[in-house]
Parts: C-alpha cells; structure tokens; sequence
C-alpha cells in the first residue's frame, strides 16, 4: 500500500504514467466509469476548500465510487480534540481511499504513519500540495506538449506557496527547466527550495522583482495569490497583497504561446479581462485537476489491492528523537503525542524534520 505526501514520492515513469491514464480517460470516459463501483473516497478537509474538494468528489463519482467525509473542522471530532492521526485510524475502517486537507505542516504524514489504507495529501499548510501540482504538470502537458526545455516564471507569494514548492520538485526531474522567480524580497523562495532543489539540481534560474521586464522570455507564467491566511502579520499582508497584477497591457510583452497558470482561487492577481486571452489555461487547469486525481485514485487503490502492506515512508533506522523541530506550523508541534522526529539531510550535520522537512543542525 502507498500513500502520496508529497511529488517527490513520484517517479519520472510515474508522473508520466499518470499524465498517460488521464489523457486516456479524457479520451475514453465511458472505459472508466465503473472502475471504482463499490469503492468510497473519504475526503477529510480540515480548511476550507472549493476546487481540490469538489474535484476529489468528482473523480470518485465519475469512476463509479462514492464519497464521504466533511468540509470543515468544526464538523469534525477535531473540534472535541482528536487527532488528526485517530481520525485517520478511525476513517480508514469506513473507506477504501482518503483524501485530507489540513493547516498543520506534516498532518499528511501523520495520518499516513497510522492509516490501514490510502492516503493522498490534498494540502498539508505550507508543506506540499503534490495533487495540485499533478493538475500542474497535466496542464503543462496538454498545453505545451512537453515537460523538457521550458522557462517557468513563478510569481506572487513563492515563500509560503506550497504549490510553486511542488511545482520546483516536479520539475527538476526534466530536462533545460529554467526558472525565473518573481516575488518581492519578503515573500522570496525559501533557502531549502533554492539549495535543496533548484542548485542540487543544477536548475538555471534567477530571482528578480519585476513581472514586466521578465515576461517575454516565459513559457509559462506561474501566477499565485499572496494569501492572508499564512501571515501572522496583517499590516505586512496588506502592504504586500497587491505586488502583481497581471493585466492584458502586460501580456503585450509575451510570447504567443506563453501559458498562464494558476492553482486559484485568485483574488486581483489576474485581471478577469486576461480570462479570454487563449493563453490563459487556469480554468482548464482545474478540469485538469480532476482527470489526474482519477488517474491517481485508480493507481493507489490498484497498489493497496496488490499489496495492502503498508510501505515505510521513512528510513527508520537513521531517525533521531533528540532533536526538536521548531516549526510552529508543524503537526509535531501542536500535538504532545507526535514524537519529534529527524532524519539526515544530504549535508553534513544537517537533520530534517520528517513531518515539515525544516531542517537543523546537531
């Protein structure tokens, strides 16, 4: 049995087997429709959610299945205290699939660690959201025909934006990506993306400010919103909410076949006059969403029913218990009864946390 925490968890083969089977089902609707009859998803979301729900919710149904769950903590035993591990435990003895949200750092993990069958991480914080960027490289796919020989901008809010985190992850496993990272200085990619994944990789990519003056050289434009909810502080959110505003005067300046994507939902980000621009693929980019997450309920139940052994998620041997993380978004941090948990980084000293990935050093 496998469980999906994070895109690194993919292969290469495997994230284009996944494209592969939902091209096919976009192809074949009709082959798939009783795939998953007398299957039932359980989708867990403990923070609010439209577009990853619903499309859970669709995919299931449209493979035949059915779908529990709830869409708020407030409606979960959550709210009475329990874990989000119990929670899984329990759930996993109702349903043969579960798909949770969660503001914590490593909830995925958490459940993961204790569930008796699958679990897909539809969002865990600022940690990973690896179904969205499935949808991601699904629309990269259909779009531009291609994975290698890319310039990807990525603009907004690249320092608490898992999804551009992803994204990076995902495509640093093809070949010439290069990167162009628009953000202000406040918001700039993190340490561990850039050393861990970008220079690791030996990805070319550059980190400037301005939208306008990179926008020609782009294939893709990568637009994400500067979210409310993960700051801490308000005045610095409203000083930074407003950075870029991608608008049809800006366009003028791209390529004919610049693609823009976003994992939405968009606030003023993108002007809703650039919505009938052929270029803009963020609405067909959720559409997306739901063929890859069939694709990838097919796989996982297809594994668990092979092998309904759990598969480590970790190397066990190499855990440290000593170390604590400090990550204060961090499952670990929030509850007693999850041990600290560190494993070593490819740096000399350096551990990270198996939940959050924050590193430290001992």
């Amino acid at each position: 049995m496998r469980s999906l925490i994070d895109i690194k968890d993919l292969s290469v083969k495997e994230l284009d087997e996944l494209c592969k089977t939902a091209c096919d089902i976009i192809k074949h609707p009709k082959k798939y429709e009783n795939k998953c009859k007398g299957k039932k998803l359980a989708a867990l979301f403990f923070e609010p959610s439209t577009r990853t729900r619903l499309s859970f919710t669709a995919a299931m149904m449209e493979l035949g299945g059915n779908v529990i769950g709830f869409s708020g903590a407030s409606s979960s035993s959550s709210a009475k205290g329990e874990s989000v591990a119990d929670t899984c435990k329990v759930v996993s003895n109702f349903a043969d699939i579960i798909a949770i949200r969660h503001p914590k750092d490593g909830a995925a993990l958490s459940a993961a660690l204790v569930s008796n069958i699958p679990i897909i991480n539809a969002g865990d914080g600022m940690h990973a959201h690896p179904t969205q960027t499935l949808a991601d490289l699904l629309t990269i796919y259909r779009e531009m025909g291609r994975f290698n020989n890319l310039t990807i901008g990525m603009c907004g809010d690249l320092k608490y934006g898992r999804t551009v985190h992803s994204l990076t992850h995902a495509m640093s496993r093809y070949k010439n990506i290069k990167l162009v990272l628009i953000s202000p200085k406040e918001l700039r990619m993190p340490n561990y993306v850039i050393n861990d994944i970008i220079k690791k990789n030996h990805m070319p990519y550059k980190e400037v400010t301005s939208l306008e003056d990179n926008i020609k050289d782009l294939d893709i434009l990568y637009m994400t919103r500067i979210q409310r909810e993960r700051f801490f502080d308000p005045k610095q959110y409203e000083r930074l909410k407003n950075s870029y505003v991608l608008t049809v005067d800006k366009l003028k300046k791209a390529k004919k076949n610049l693609r823009i994507l976003h994992p939405l939902p968009r606030v003023n980000e993108i002007s809703v006059k650039v919505d009938d621009d052929p270029r803009a693929a963020y609405f067909r980019q959720t559409l997306n969403g739901k063929y890859i997450r069939m694709a990838l309920i097919l796989k996982l139940l297809d594994i668990a029913k092979k092998n309904p052994k759990r598969e480590p998620l970790f190397d066990q041997k190499k855990v440290r218990y000593d170390l604590k993380c400090t990550n204060v978004r961090c499952i670990s941090s929030v509850n007693v009864e999850h041990e600290h948990k560190f494993v070593p980084t490819s740096k000399k000293g350096e551990y990270k946390c198996v939940y959050c990935e924050q590193a430290i050093k001992k």
